[in-house]
C-alpha cells in the first residue's frame, strides 16, 4: 500500500476485517456502526473496494456458504492489510496530534482568556 491516504470505504472495510472474517452485508453493516451512521456503503461501492484491496493482496477470500437460498462470500484480512491499516491508522493519529496542538494553541486555556488588554498596554 502506498503512503498516500486511504479512502474512508477502505480504511472502515479493513477495520471492519480486523475484527475477524465476514461476509458482504456483514461489511456494509459494520460499516454503518464503525461510522456512527455517516457512511452507507452501497453493494457495488463494497465490491469495488474488496475487488481492489484483493488485488493488492491486503484481503483474501475466507471460504463461501449458501444462507436461504444466496451465496455468501467472506473476506479476511491478510498480514499485509493489516501493515497498511496500522499504518493509515498512525498518519491519521499524527494528523489528528498536529491539528490539536495547533487548535490548543489558537484557542488557549480559560486561565489565559480570562486576562483582557486594554488599549494602551494596561490590563
Amino acid at each position: 500500500m502506498s503512503t498516500a491516504e486511504m479512502r474512508e470505504p477502505t480504511l472502515l472495510v479493513l477495520t471492519s476485517l480486523a475484527g475477524g472474517r465476514k461476509h458482504g452485508y456483514g461489511l456494509i453493516g459494520d460499516a454503518v456502526e464503525l461510522s456512527d451512521g455517516r457512511v452507507r456503503l452501497k453493494v457495488g461501492t463494497l465490491y469495488a473496494v474488496l475487488d481492489r484491496l484483493l488485488d493488492q493482496g491486503l484481503v483474501a477470500g475466507a471460504g463461501e456458504e449458501v444462507v436461504d437460498g444466496r451465496l455468501r462470500r467472506y473476506f479476511e484480512l491478510t498480514d499485509a492489510g493489516a501493515d497498511a491499516l496500522d499504518a493509515e491508522v498512525r498518519r491519521i493519529e499524527a494528523n489528528a496530534a498536529a491539528a490539536r496542538a495547533r487548535l490548543t494553541a489558537w484557542r488557549p486555556s480559560p486561565a489565559v482568556r480570562s486576562i483582557h488588554i486594554r488599549p494602551g498596554g494596561a490590563s
